[in-house]
Order: C-alpha cells, then sequence, then structure tokens
C-alpha cells in the first residue's frame, strides 16, 4: 500500500490503478481530495504518513516523502485511527507552534485486530489496548462485561469494533502464545483445503515418478539445531574436484502457485518460532515431511553446485532439479565436536561424512575472510527460553560456533548464485545507513571513548575501527546491536540494490522455501528460467513489486510475534520477582532509561526510575512493579556500581 500511496502523491495514470484500489481511488476522488487531471494526483493540502501514537493518546504522523518532523495530530482528530495506520492527513496552517493535522481517510490499517484487556476503573467495566494501554470503544453492552472477570482478554475486530473471540483470562501462562499471535492476527490452524492438498502427495518420494538428476549415492548432510523438525538444507562437497553441493528442499514442486497451501503460505509469510513450538507457513505435512530433507529418505530437491579454484575463489555455480537422500541429520553441537577434534563417539558413517565434512570446513574459513574484506561481521547472543508450566524457567545464550560459520558460508553462497541468475525479481537488499543515524551513533558512543577515523570516508571501515575499540574494551555485543540499530533494516526489493552489510552486489534467498515465502517464489522464478518458460515467468513476475512489500512487511510482523512472546514471558517471570534485586546493563540512558537484564538470566528490559547512568554501566536493579498484560517492567537502581 505505501508504493501505490506514494504514486499518488507524485501522480498516476488512471489505467495503472490496480483493480484492488479502485475503490479506494473513487472515494478519493468523490472526496476532491485527488485532482484529476491527466494524472492522478493527491491535492496539495493532503499528504500520507504512518500514524504512531504516545500513551497520552496523542498522535504523530511520519510523511512517507519526505524525513522533515513528524506532524503532530490531537487525540480527537484521530477519528479512529490507531497506531501503525497508513494515513491520508490535511494540515492546519497555524502561524504560531508546531504544525498539526486530522486524520480524513485511513488508507490502510495496520492491523485489523486488536487485543484487550476487562479492567475495571471506578466500578465501571472498559476494555483497554494489551499494547498501549489505551481504552478502546466496543460494541459491546456493560452488563455483558459485568459476567466476566477481571482481565478477561478479547479480540476484536477494529474494522466493526466488536468482539470476535474470547481469548481467555491475564492470569494463566498459557494465553501468552494466544495475545501475541492475536496481536498481529496470526493463527496456527490450516484451513482444511490446505491440509487436504498437503495430505495428497503422501509421505515418501517414487524416483521413477521425476525426471530429474538422481544424486542419491552422493553422502549428504543436514546441519542444524538439535531440535530443528524441518530441515531447508543438505550440503556435500567433492574435495576431489572442489565442487560444494547446496541441496535445498523443492517445495515449490509441491506448493501449486495459487493453490490453496499456496494462498496460505503467502499471508502467513514466514514460519513463526517460539521457545517451545514452531508456527509453521506450511502446513507440518509438508514442511515437517515431504519436503523436509529428512534422513535416509529421498527427497526432491533444488541444487546449485558451486565449483572452486584452488584459492576456493568460485568459477562456477551450476542450478539443477535433483533428487537427494541425506545420510545423517547432524546438530551443530555435533558438528562443534569434530571441529575440535573430537572423534571419539564417531561411527563409520561419521568417518565417511568427515572425509569432505573437514575439508570444507578449511574452504568456508578462507571464504568468510574473504567476505569479510567488504563485508561486516556482528557478534550474535540469541536469547533462547526454557519453559516450564508456560513460566520462564532458563534462558540459555546462543553464539555463533564453527559450525554456523560453514553452514552460513555455504549459504550464502548458493543465495549469491541465485542473485547472480535475476536481474528483476526477488532480492535481499540491505541499504547503508544515513548520514543522521550513523552521527548520532558516534555521538552516543563518544562518552566511551570510542570514536571513528577522522580522515576515513569509507563508513564500513568507520564501522569496522568501532567495533575494534568496542572489542578491547569488552562491550562488543553491546555495542553491536546499537550499530545494527543504526543500520537500515534489510528488505526484499523486486530491484537489485546491493546488500551493504554482506559487502554483496547482488544477494537474494533461496534457502529456506519451507519458512519464507521469499524463497519459494524465488525458486518458482528460477524454475521458469532454467525451463526456458517466459510464459510463466512473466506471470511470476506480475505484481512482484507489490507481493515483495508484502513479505517484507510480514518478516517484521512475523519477528514482532516472537519478540511479545518473549516479553510475555519475562514479565511473568518479574511479576514473581517484585522486590527482589538483579545484576543489568545500562542499555539506552535517554529518559526515562532502559537496563537489561544480565544475571543468572538475561535479556529482559526494565524501564528504570529516571536518572543519569552511562551507557553499558553495570547496576543492581530492584523490580517495583509489573503490567503484565502491557508486558512493562518497571524497577530502580539500588547500587549504581557491582
Amino acid at each position: 500500500m505505501i508504493a501505490f500511496a506514494l504514486k499518488l502523491l507524485q501522480g498516476i495514470h488512471q489505467k495503472d490503478i490496480p483493480r484492488d484500489k479502485r475503490e479506494i481511488v473513487n472515494e478519493l476522488l468523490s472526496f476532491n481530495i485527488l485532482q484529476k487531471r491527466k494524472l492522478l494526483k493527491l491535492d496539495s493540502k493532503y499528504k500520507i504518513g504512518l500514524l504512531d501514537i504516545n500513551r497520552n493518546g496523542t498522535g504523530y504522523a511520519s510523511l512517507i516523502d519526505s524525513n522533515k518532523k513528524d506532524i503532530l495530530i490531537e487525540r480527537e482528530d484521530l477519528f479512529g485511527a490507531n497506531k501503525g495506520d497508513l494515513v491520508l492527513i490535511k494540515k492546519s496552517f497555524n502561524k504560531i507552534g508546531r504544525p498539526k493535522a486530522k486524520v480524513i481517510y485511513i488508507l490502510k490499517k495496520a492491523f485489523n485486530v486488536a487485543v484487550a484487556y476487562l479492567s475495571v476503573e471506578n466500578s465501571k467495566y472498559l476494555l483497554k489496548n494489551i499494547k498501549t494501554d489505551q481504552k478502546i470503544e466496543v460494541k459491546v453492552k456493560q452488563k455483558e462485561l459485568n459476567r466476566l472477570p477481571e482481565n478477561t482478554i478479547f479480540k476484536i475486530d477494529l474494522s466493526t469494533n466488536k468482539i470476535v473471540e474470547v481469548l481467555g483470562v491475564l492470569d494463566d501462562p498459557n494465553i501468552d502464545e494466544k495475545i501475541s499471535l492475536a496481536l498481529y492476527d496470526k493463527r496456527e490452524e490450516f484451513p482444511k483445503s490446505a491440509l487436504k492438498e498437503a495430505r495428497s502427495f503422501g509421505d515418501y518420494v517414487e524416483k521413477s515418478l521425476y525426471a530429474r538428476e538422481d544424486i542419491t549415492h552422493l553422502p549428504f548432510c543436514t546441519i542444524d539445531p538439535s531440535d530443528a523438525k524441518d530441515h531447508d538444507d543438505a550440503i556435500y562437497y567433492d574435495e576431489k574436484n572442489r565442487e560444494l553441493y547446496v541441496a535445498i528442499a523443492d517445495v515449490s514442486e509441491y506448493v501449486y502457485l495459487n493453490g490453496a497451501i499456496d494462498k496460505e503460505a503467502k499471508n502467513r509469510g514466514f514460519s513463526i518460532y517460539l521457545p517451545h513450538k514452531s508456527i509453521p507457513m506450511l502446513p507440518r505435512e509438508l514442511s515437517e515431511n515431504i519436503c523436509s530433507l529428512k534422513e535416509n529418505e529421498d527427497r526432491l530437491a533444488f541444487v546449485f553446485k558451486i565449483k572452486f579454484d584452488e584459492n576456493a575463489r568460485v568459477i562456477d555455480e551450476y542450478l539443477f532439479e535433483a533428487i537427494i537422500k541425506s545420510k545423517r541429520k547432524y546438530s551443530y553441537e555435533r558438528i562443534d565436536e569434530f571441529l575440535s577434534g573430537d572423534f571419539s563417539q564417531s561411527d563409520e558413517l561419521d568417518k565417511e561424512l568427515l572425509k569432505w565434512i573437514m575439508p570444507l570446513y578449511k574452504v568456508t574459513e578462507k571464504l568468510k575472510r574473504e567476505r569479510l574484506k567488504d563485508g561486516l561481521e556482528f557478534e550474535s547472543d540469541e536469547i533462547r527460553m526454557k519453559l516450564e508450566n508456560q513460566k520462564l524457567s532458563s534462558i540459555k545464550v546462543e553464539r555463533e560456533t564453527p559450525s554456523h560459520g560453514l553452514i552460513e558460508d555455504c549459504m550464502l553462497l548458493a543465495n549469491k548464485a541465485a542473485a547472480n541468475m535475476i536481474d528483476f525479481g526477488v532480492f535481499r537488499v540491505h541499504d547503508r545507513p544515513s548520514f543522521k543515524t550513523f552521527n548520532e551513533l558516534l555521538m552516543d558512543l563518544a562518552p566511551l571513548g570510542i570514536t571513528a577515523p577522522q580522515k576515513s570516508k569509507n563508513i564500513k571501515q568507520e564501522i569496522k575501527a568501532i567495533q575494534a575499540q568496542a572489542k578491547n574494551l569488552g562491550i562488543s555485543q553491546f555495542v553491536d546491536k546499537m550499530i545494527i540499530r543504526s543500520q537500515k533494516q534489510a528488505i526484499y526489493s523486486a530491484t537489485n540494490e546491493g546488500h551493504f552489510a554482506l559487502g554483496f552486489e547482488k544477494y537474494t534467498h533461496f534457502t529456506s522455501p519451507i519458512r519464507r515465502y521469499s524463497d519459494l517464489t524465488l525458486h518458482r522464478l528460477l524454475k521458469a528460467i532454467i525451463q526456458k518458460n517466459d510464459k510463466f515467468k512473466k506471470f511470476i513476475l506480475n505484481n512482484i513489486e507489490s507481493l515483495v512489500l508484502k513479505i517484507s512487511e510480514l518478516e517484521r510482523e512475523s519477528m514482532k510475534v516472537e519478540w511479545d512472546f518473549y516479553d510475555r514471558k519475562f514479565a511473568r517471570w518479574a511479576s514473581e520477582n517484585i522486590g527482589k534485586e538483579f545484576d543489568c546493563v545500562i542499555t539506552d540512558k535517554k529518559q526515562p532509561p532502559i537496563a537489561k537484564l544480565d544475571d543468572e538470566l538475561k535479556g529482559a528490559r526494565i524501564f528504570l526510575e529516571h536518572g543519569n547512568f552511562e551507557l553499558f554501566e553495570k547496576v543492581k536493579v530492584k523490580i517495583i512493579s509489573v503490567n503484565i498484560a502491557t508486558t512493562k517492567i518497571k524497577g530502580k537502581v539500588c547500587t549504581e556500581e557491582i
């Protein structure tokens, strides 16, 4: 919708209006908001922006075609618009004071639904938005609410302001998953039509039915987290011929374009991973069965064969459809044991596979050294929660290990190879940070004594210099997070714009079609290319610009579901530890300051009372209050030095 909104601002021919946008255009014409000339164009009195709303209910519109200051919108001028909505506004031209505006039209709601909890204030029952804590007007009688317990959780249709589902009560920790999914209108259950279609494929591959290259004799293996159930990728390295095979599950063979599964996958966009379960993009009959590259099972795969010279430089790339058989399912931990020299638990099959795994690791080490000449690397410390009875019991911090690096560089090669085959379609792009945000980063780091080289005009080299200083100070993980936040978000694009952080001129996502719709779309495009099917290629590329925009939005939503769930579990834990003190680190010194839990448990954000702190200062924090509904944890510093 943002892409179309920009066209309204710039001007668009009537014949170029997409069918699904014609109703909006007709309404805007009837209100004289659009000027009907050679091009349909928004009247200059109107602007389009993304709406943010603070806790006081005041709105701020961030214009989509300008970097100017956000425009203020008073609560009474929001006219039903909510946080995140794409709105058309009309500015008020005041002689004094900050420019203001009022919402004229909601072009696209950020969310079709909201989640609310039942609150009792002054003996009156009302519903409050679980994210903003603002009151929500709902078409329901007071006497109906009176029958329900306080903190009942509702899912509300924002287009009708009606309750569509009662999810449960806030006191039940099992409600967290329902809340996180409902906030972004996600669901676990698949339509019956999609399930029926998925089950029709059975659970085994009959090789004789497929005219594709049979490479089941090659000793492929998968390397994934120990609890993985869906295996997108398998690898094999032919050391003698210096050829790496990257085999990716051939999902497009089973998910027909515009079929029942495809329509649902397009709406989901991505699989969602929670600590205790996954919410897959595809029915489990596919994602965990016939599409998954299971151990000792024939599987359909889309394979890149990548050939190196003696210096580990890529000299040839070849894509083909194949049938493979993974000989073993490895965990990252098991491969790390081998790479560290521990072969004590290896059997005969391990020894056979290690004949190519160990040489491949040396190749990927060379690849990584070469890649980091132009690319950036960030210290990763991903948090994994362990739950017991739906309550937080422990935290595991996962950092990148040699096995992760081995797989990562193999996948990067395949993604680059796929990008080299297209000029228009599905790219993964990452723009360089803006001058403004990078300067703000430098200002935040200056009190720590971290500076960028004054003579350097290469922003990437400046970032590497910052990282080197942070490493010497022992704060790499914190500074890396700040650097990442200062950069623009990687997105999907129909046109190639390069990938700043990786340092690649062309890049895409090819290796995870089970859990990313972007990769599934790319597979279809690449098949059309290698099969020289120009008609199908043209059909895939029709409206590809709007599709990649939608996929980027769905990616952000999927991430937010995961983050929200983690925040809910942290809030429940904190509510049982009010009055207790914990080690924390100041990660944001702006008012109110934010400390991050850095004790036996790690990762929870705690909002502190106003005070002056140094960035990354270690403090002892007492938890003083928790709002489980909004997930906000408040604390106060007891001892500033620990």
